[in-house]
């Protein structure tokens, strides 16, 4: 394992750990969110806090889900191919992958951006929104750098074969 990939798979468990916080929060604040509703002194901010978290948890645990293959993909077709064509789709995905990251985080920053300059917040905090946008945009930057990591792997392993 070569330095860059063990950083990066340091990172992107890091990030996981930070969005299994997030949902760990997330579920005491609803839970006693629910519970001060019966005595009728709800928590103020409950269901923006709780959308900011749920963001959270979905960008974060993006890199991990790559790093440890965990998303859904079709291989009943791919998985009958000779390893060098699966190493050659491999590739070719992971390429494209690295394309759409890269735009998302290109488009996230300049949305986070625009959010700063406009002053953008939420309603019942005024928590602003562009914090959020940023940590989305730097997730899917990790995204991009594990699946470049792959694309070097499985073009090495194309080859090699």
């Amino acid at each position: 394992m070569t330095y860059f990939e063990k950083v990066i798979h340091r990172l992107s468990r890091w990030l996981n750990w930070v969005a299994a916080g997030a949902i760990v929060v997330m579920m005491l604040l609803v839970c006693l969110n629910i519970v001060t509703r019966l005595f009728g002194k709800p928590i103020l901010g409950t269901f923006e806090v709780a959308g900011f978290l749920g963001a959270i948890v979905v960008a974060f645990a993006l890199a991990y889900t790559s790093v440890v293959r965990g998303h859904v993909a079709v291989g009943i077709v791919v998985s009958r191919l000779p390893q060098r064509t699966q190493a050659i789709i491999d590739s070719i995905t992971s390429f494209l992958g690295i394309g759409v990251f890269s735009l998302i985080t290109w488009q996230g920053v300049k949305y986070g951006t625009r959010l700063w300059d406009v002053g953008e917040v939420s309603p019942t905090l005024e928590f602003p929104f562009f914090p959020i946008a940023y940590a989305i945009a730097a997730c899917c930057a990790v995204v991009g750098l594990v699946l470049l990591l792959d694309f070097f792997k499985s073009l090495a392993q194309a080859v090699r074969k």
